[in-house]
């Protein structure tokens, strides 16, 4: 397809009451069509993936150009530069977290990339960051307890951050590290307490919300299930061993 093409089909979708809602989000209407997410993974779908189609969208600089641009742009092409280059062109919070959660973390090394974004000034840029943190802790199914170590050091040197979008991006990555598994959880747990006693007011804010989630009994229960699964699956994988070694 081109550029063209899919501006016209994506204006003739456009949605204005829409993006009325989506202002009561924090979502600015400029430069907004008001296109669902859902279309636009459908349209994804049917462009598949076209990088130098999705460059072009996200050079528009309207929100649902740049979003069908993380579903249709290709990982492996994406460099650093284009990575950074695009990170500081956000202007919006529902674009910064699609951009992580449809195309950074597929890229290489996106915890790198989530720790080098964490360490910038703007916004936007370190919000990405610690989306992308919450987002790996996840998909990033086969990683390390131990590989999340940088990611709690991120969150505890930027937790006094005032800034609205960064505080949220900081206590979701805190929360989604303390669901992974109960080491985990404690270990978001004493972090948590940690940057309480800071005594910043978004410190406060965010240690008392990821404590409140990361105790509740909900967290709990599913955290026991997962752990009594992955048992489970241990005690089935032992016997497969057992039966393959007796053939």
């Amino acid at each position: 397809m081109e550029l063209h093409g899919v501006m016209r089909h994506l204006e003739f979708l456009a949605d204005p009451e829409a993006v009325k809602g989506m202002a009561r989000y924090g979502i600015r209407p400029e430069r907004t069509l008001g296109v669902s997410v859902a279309t636009l993974r459908g349209l994804a779908r049917e462009i598949g993936t076209d990088h130098d189609l999705a460059r072009a969208l996200w050079e528009t600089g309207v929100r649902d150009a740049r979003l069908l641009a993380t579903l249709t742009a290709d990982p492996l092409l994406m460099t650093p530069e284009l990575l950074d280059r695009w990170a500081r062109g956000l202007d919006s919070w529902d674009v910064c977290d699609g951009y992580c959660a449809n195309l950074v973390r597929r890229t290489k090394d996106p915890h790198l990339t989530a720790l080098g974004w964490s360490l910038q000034e703007g916004e936007f840029v370190k919000r990405a960051g610690f989306s992308l943190m919450a987002i790996l802790a996840v998909h990033w199914k086969h990683a390390g307890d131990h590989e999340f170590d940088p990611f709690i050091e991120a969150i505890l040197r930027e937790s006094g951050d005032p800034r609205n979008l960064v505080k949220k991006a900081v206590n979701w990555a805190l929360r989604s590290i303390g669901k992974r598994n109960h080491a985990l959880n404690q270990r978001a747990l004493d972090t948590a307490e940690r940057i309480r006693t800071t005594g910043t007011r978004s410190g406060r804010w965010i240690a008392a919300d990821a404590l409140r989630e990361l105790t509740s009994p909900g967290v709990r229960e599913r955290l026991r299930r997962k752990e009594r699964g992955e048992r489970e699956k241990g005690k089935g994988g032992e016997c497969e061993g057992r039966e393959g070694a007796v053939e």
